[in-house]
């Protein structure tokens, strides 16, 4: 399943959280052409480093397919960073 949300949780100097909810498909569709210039861009990677494009892409597609339900925590000191894929 592809991930369809993405939640960022940060907390503020104050101790307050800072939520953002971020749509993956819309933000898709507006970064469609740099999206394009990526893959293009991978494409030649994989031929410079002597590796299969399909290959790449299937891992690629396989990570895409795992992001749901992951939880990614980052905190240093009194700053804290949520990330949550739906």
């Amino acid at each position: 399943m592809v991930p369809q949300l993405v939640t960022v949780r940060h907390r503020r100097h104050n101790g307050r959280w800072l939520r953002l909810y971020v749509p993956v498909v819309p933000v898709l569709l507006v970064l469609s052409p740099l999206l394009l210039l990526a893959v293009l861009a991978g494409l030649v990677a994989c031929l410079v480093t002597k590796v299969s494009p399909v290959g790449a892409l299937r891992g690629a597609g396989q990570l895409l397919w795992a992001l749901p339900g992951t939880r990614i925590e980052f905190e240093q000191g009194r700053t804290a960073v949520l990330v949550s894929v739906r």
